[in-house]
């Protein structure tokens, strides 16, 4: 069993990391909450995998519970989705002392945190990732949110967990691409905060590595994030370090309409080509881009998008990151080093042209 404690004073939650957990869950939740309703809110795939035995779990604990299930994937995490949400809230006859329950992947944390941000001005909730990606990003942090046809997450608010259950055996049910998926936040994670960690990534032959390895994956990963989560919570300094490959990730997401790349493949692609720019620019050291690539290709990644620098420059002009006229990009200068650098929009064609 690990334990990070993530300090943030007043909103300061633990984070339990290991294999098993999932079958005391319900045990955990209810030394954390004393709620008399829980609401679970899923997807439809993970409801069929694990609906029926969190509810077991919860009831065994006392907690009245009610299953709130949407389609999955990013194309649902909409305001329509989010309204249908609250008002099941609502007819549950859920009150401030009750819980919200996500459990799912990085959708369903996004969704189900804003649903527990907003619902009566803020319920608690609790976070039980079960894909990689959520395992080691999006249950950490409190960024939870949905999205708008204009671009991704601009509804959203800041709302930290009460605790978030991380069992890795969960992730024997994952179709292998999420696990890839997953996979290259992982890589984000070494590339600017961990050369010792990126090496150890690189020793990694296959994905039957990737599972053996996935609690210390998990744990180093979350290491990461929370140090940086720690120093700037609301994400206007350091933390920005995180959307190392967003600011293009994001942009290429959209232009596909959420449907051909997934975020973790998103996320490859715009650490590839803003860091072969920073090379070609002298922000970077030759090889780095290539590092990185070569690891997202041993795990099937795509590394590359036809997709113009005018329409990745038009798609980043609808980033939530902006501020103004000007956008930060988070560059890794060599692998485990990272800077933020702030330009305009008409200096961004640069940094994003194909190579």
């Amino acid at each position: 069993m690990e334990k990070i404690d993530v300090a943030l004073g007043k909103d300061s939650y633990t984070i339990e990391i290991a294999r098993g957990l999932w079958k005391h869950v319900g045990k955990k939740i209810r030394r954390l909450s004393q709620a008399e309703k829980a609401a679970v809110i899923t997807d439809d795939t993970v409801d069929a995998l694990y609906g029926k035995a969190i509810e077991e779990k919860l009831s065994k604990e006392g907690f009245t519970v009610r299953r709130f299930v949407f389609p999955h994937g990013e194309t649902h995490k909409t305001l329509a989705v989010f309204e249908s949400m609250v008002r099941s809230c609502a007819q549950f006859g859920m009150t401030r002392s009750d819980l919200v329950v996500a459990l799912g992947g990085g959708v369903v944390g996004d969704l189900a945190g804003f649903v527990a941000a907003s619902f009566l001005r803020g319920i608690d909730f609790i976070q039980i990732p079960t894909t990689l990606l959520s395992q080691i990003d999006s249950s950490v942090g409190g960024k939870v949110a949905v999205d708008l046809p204009e671009g991704k997450n601009l509804v959203g608010a800041f709302y930290q967990p009460r605790g978030v259950f991380i069992d890795p055996d969960l992730l024997d049910t994952l179709p292998v691409r999420y696990l890839h998926d997953g996979f290259a936040e992982v890589i984000k994670c070494g590339a600017f905060g961990s050369a010792d960690f990126f090496a150890a990534l690189e020793s990694l032959p296959d994905d039957r590595a990737i599972f053996a390895a996935a609690e210390s994956i998990i744990h180093r990963c979350i290491l990461i994030k929370a140090a940086v989560v720690e120093k700037d919570e609301r994400d206007t300094g350091a933390r920005m370090v995180l959307n190392f490959g967003h600011t293009i990730g994001h942009a290429v997401e959209r232009y596909y309409h959420y449907e051909k790349y997934t975020h973790g493949e998103g996320v490859g692609i715009g650490m590839v080509r803003l860091t072969q720019n920073a090379e070609r620019l002298g922000l970077a050291q030759k090889g780095t881009a290539q590092k990185i690539k070569t690891l997202l290709a041993r795990f099937g990644l795509p590394t590359g998008v036809p997709m113009s620098p005018e329409d990745l420059v038009r798609g980043i002009a609808q980033d939530k990151k902006k501020r103004g006229h000007e956008i930060t990009l988070v560059i890794v200068p060599e692998i485990g080093q990272h800077l933020l650098k702030k330009i305009s929009f008409d200096e961004l064609m640069p940094f994003v042209e194909d190579e």
